[in-house]
């Protein structure tokens, strides 16, 4: 999910200063790597207080702050990446990709054969991807309905007023939904099988 790089911005290749385990100390420069990372992109407000856990947690680290972080989802033979972010300042640095290959070294140790993510239309993590080896597989729409928009699709029950929505729907209704209501993003799954 986000954008682990943006394309429009050239920067030197460098690898991240060091690649390691994320640790609690590291949760407030975590934060605010995700919430400045996925600013300029179609997740811009998937804002979190805390940090979730997860199986496999990788951070980049640069002048002692996290400027990288990879999150994967570990249930058997298949996992998930729950982030992937780059700080907006190290952007194009190579510091997402470096982050995925250490994981893919562990995966692939585990006996992880594939590896996918969920991620919206945005065209700086579609070409990081696609540069990865990940494939889209599956697309279906996220439907942000407004206070004014969601009038039009739910009808109030049990003295319940709705002030906004958030909907999953067809991709074959993309069209429709979109002249409909202002804020619609195709959700793509990627994903890469493992050697």
């Amino acid at each position: 999910m986000g954008a682990p790089a943006r394309s429009d911005v050239p920067r030197a290749r460098v690898a991240p200063a060091q690649v390691r385990d994320y640790e609690a100390a590291d949760e407030a420069s975590w934060l605010r790597c995700r919430v400045l990372g996925f600013v300029t992109t179609s997740y811009y407000d998937d804002v979190w207080q805390a940090k979730r856990r997860t199986d496999l947690e990788l951070v980049a680290l640069g002048d002692d702050n996290v400027v990288g972080a990879l999150d994967i989802t570990v249930p058997g033979a298949e996992a998930t990446i729950d982030t992937v972010v780059v700080h907006p300042d190290h952007q194009g640095r190579g510091i997402a990709t470096a982050l995925l290959a250490e994981a893919l070294r562990r995966l692939e140790r585990c006996g992880v054969r594939k590896i996918e993510a969920w991620t919206r239309e945005d065209e700086p993590a579609l070409g990081w991807f696609a540069r990865n080896g990940f494939v889209e597989d599956y697309r279906y729409l996220h439907v942000y309905a407004s206070a004014d928009e969601v009038g039009t699709v739910l009808s109030a029950k049990y003295g319940l007023e709705a002030m906004g929505a958030f909907l999953h729907a067809r991709i074959e209704r993309e069209t429709e939904l979109r002249q409909r209501f202002e804020r619609v993003h195709v959700c793509r799954r990627m994903v890469r099988v493992l050697p």
